[in-house]
């Protein structure tokens, strides 16, 4: 089993920003997509970025511009930073990876992100 623990979640004004922080149990490395999804209060789950080994990334259109996911080989960790921050933005943010050698799909346990004045 593959754990991925987020960090770096709180609470931000408008227009502020935040670095979130995943880290995984294993060499990044064998994890083909990893990415951040986010959850508001009474909607789905969505994709907010993306990031496979090639270093290729994918981001929502809500987001384009504004934030940026990264990732460190050696830490094992994927980042996403997050500027300009909108109060839509708040929600809990999780951590996924893919690994398609096992079929396997983890998630972390989210973090906190509220923005507000």
């Amino acid at each position: 089993q593959v754990h991925l623990v987020e960090s770096g979640g709180g609470l931000v004004q408008p227009g502020g920003s935040l670095r979130l922080s995943c880290a995984a149990s294993i060499s990044i490395g064998n994890l083909n997509v990893m990415g951040w999804y986010r959850q508001a209060p009474g909607k789905q789950r969505e994709e907010v970025a993306t990031i496979i080994s090639g270093g290729s990334t994918t981001y929502a259109d809500s987001v384009k511009g504004r934030f940026t996911i990264s990732r460190d080989s050696v830490k094992n960790t994927v980042i996403l930073q997050m500027n300009g921050l909108k109060p839509e933005d708040t929600a809990v943010y999780y951590c996924n990876a893919k690994r398609f050698t096992v079929a396997g799909d983890y998630w972390g346990q989210g973090t906190q992100v509220t923005v507000s004045s």
